[in-house]
């Protein structure tokens, strides 16, 4: 038995190509647009190696929109579900956490230095909280607390008094 390659073997009627137009214009989401034009493509007769290479998609990702698409006949079934994104890294370090260690003295703690850098800091909360956190990502907590990530400046911030005199411009 050969494969539906035609839009009306596929399942489309004219209905649908009307759906699919209708939904091009008003549709605002890029990946949704994306989709649809893929599948409007189809509708239209263009065949799947032609509107693969035209959309970008590869001829699997084609047949399954088509499919969920013709399962419904409704745009909706293109769009993305909703996502709860990325889980938390180290939930367990807080932002008030990031905040009270930043306030203690990283000598005091026994660190050989009198600053903070993200990475020191990194790595003493890893091992106080038992917890991986990254310098990449404690740089991104602290900047959504509000706090700035500067490298300390090991150079003297004033000029030195007697500069001219030693480079002999007095």
């Amino acid at each position: 038995m050969r494969k539906a390659f035609g839009p009306r073997e596929l399942g489309f009627t004219k209905r649908d190509h009307d759906r699919l137009a209708q939904a091009l214009r008003d549709e605002s989401d890029v990946r949704t647009l994306r989709r649809l034009q893929a599948v409007f493509m189809v509708a239209e007769e263009h065949d799947l190696a032609t509107t693969a290479h035209l959309t970008g998609f590869s001829q699997r990702s084609l047949y399954r929109f088509v499919s969920r698409y013709l399962a419904a006949h409704d745009v909706a079934a293109l769009r993305d579900e909703a996502r709860t994104g990325r889980p938390c890294v180290a939930p367990e370090i807080t932002d008030q956490h990031i905040i009270d260690e930043i306030r203690r003295l990283p000598s005091s703690l026994g660190y050989p230095t009198g600053v903070w850098t993200v990475e020191l800091l990194a790595k003493h909360l890893s091992t106080l909280y038992k917890c991986s956190i990254s310098p990449r990502t404690l740089r991104r907590r602290m900047r959504a607390v509000g706090l700035r990530c500067k490298r300390p400046r090991y150079v003297y911030s004033e000029k030195e008094p007697h500069r001219a005199q030693k480079k002999g411009q007095l």
